[in-house]
């Protein structure tokens, strides 16, 4: 279906993949109490590893709207040993480092990770483009409406689904003039976009299958679910897994998700549903 050059190494996925969420902040509605407890991150990737991702995405940076932004070098204090530890204990497993600084993108894939994930896309370090195309390593790519800290104050749109298009053409030229090989394009579900328009990006998502890169979705436990169903993030897996099915149906070929095991579910379930002869 895909194949990543990282490193040297080929990394091929005949089918969609699960990236597992590692977020060592103290603010995640998730992982917050496990911030500053190395063992039990290790035994959450590891049980992750276990139902079914392919990759562990790492992050230490607060992305939640109006959050405020930290130094690279605390990102770093906060994720190196996380990541060190991980591919310690689990090396075959694909690492990713969920970051806008290139600082922190270059040790961390010094230090074992394959993967860089930019919510930025570059407009947040203006050498993290390059510096990826110097590591050669894939990158994600996602669209976000100015910066975590602003980005639900104003958002304007006259098409999301167009202008979002435009934003990857105009991304995937300038990242592979820059030498970046393998791109991967990330709509950016809840960032700077309401949930109406959250939901036509999702109904549109088979039109950026044509831009022809692996399309990363991240819908895992996000407000769009719960807001909608009235509940808590804690109480949204069965929306997620809807909407994850949703994503599979339209072209996504990886689920960034909290629960590994029912993204996996639906995966394999959408595999046999797409090949079974009539």
């Amino acid at each position: 279906m895909f194949t990543f050059h990282s490193k040297g190494k080929i990394i091929k996925f005949d089918a969609p993949i699960v990236m597992g969420i590692i977020n060592a902040t103290p603010d995640s509605f998730f992982e917050g109490h496990l911030h500053d407890k190395p063992a039990e991150i290790l035994l959450r990737a590891g049980r992750m590893i276990q139902e079914g991702a392919s990759i562990i995405d790492i992050g230490g940076q607060s992305t939640q709207p109006g959050s405020i932004r930290m130094s690279a070098q605390e990102e770093l204090d906060r994720v190196m040993p996380l990541l060190e530890n991980i591919h310690h204990h689990y090396p075959d497993t694909v690492l990713s480092i969920d970051t806008y600084y290139s600082e922190v993108a270059k040790k961390a894939i010094l230090a074992g990770a394959s993967i860089v994930n930019d919510i930025s896309a570059g407009n947040m370090d203006e050498t993290m483009i390059e510096t990826v195309a110097a590591l050669k390593v894939p990158y994600v790519c996602m669209h976000m409406n100015t910066r975590p800290e602003t980005m639900q104050q104003d958002i304007s749109y006259k098409d999301v689904v167009k202008e979002v298009f435009t934003f990857f053409e105009e991304k995937i030229t300038l990242c592979a003039k820059a030498g970046i090989e393998d791109i991967i394009i990330d709509p950016g579900f809840g960032f700077g976009k309401t949930t109406i328009q959250n939901f036509q990006l999702l109904k549109s998502l088979s039109v950026f299958t044509t831009l022809e890169k692996p399309i990363l979705v991240g819908l895992s436990r996000k407000s769009m679910i719960y807001n909608t169903l009235n509940i808590n993030s804690k109480q949204a897996i069965n929306g997620t897994s809807v909407l994850n099915t949703l994503a599979l149906l339209n072209g996504a070929s990886i689920l960034r998700v909290h629960d590994a095991k029912e993204a996996k579910e639906a995966i394999t379930l959408m595999e046999l549903y797409k090949n079974a002869a009539l």
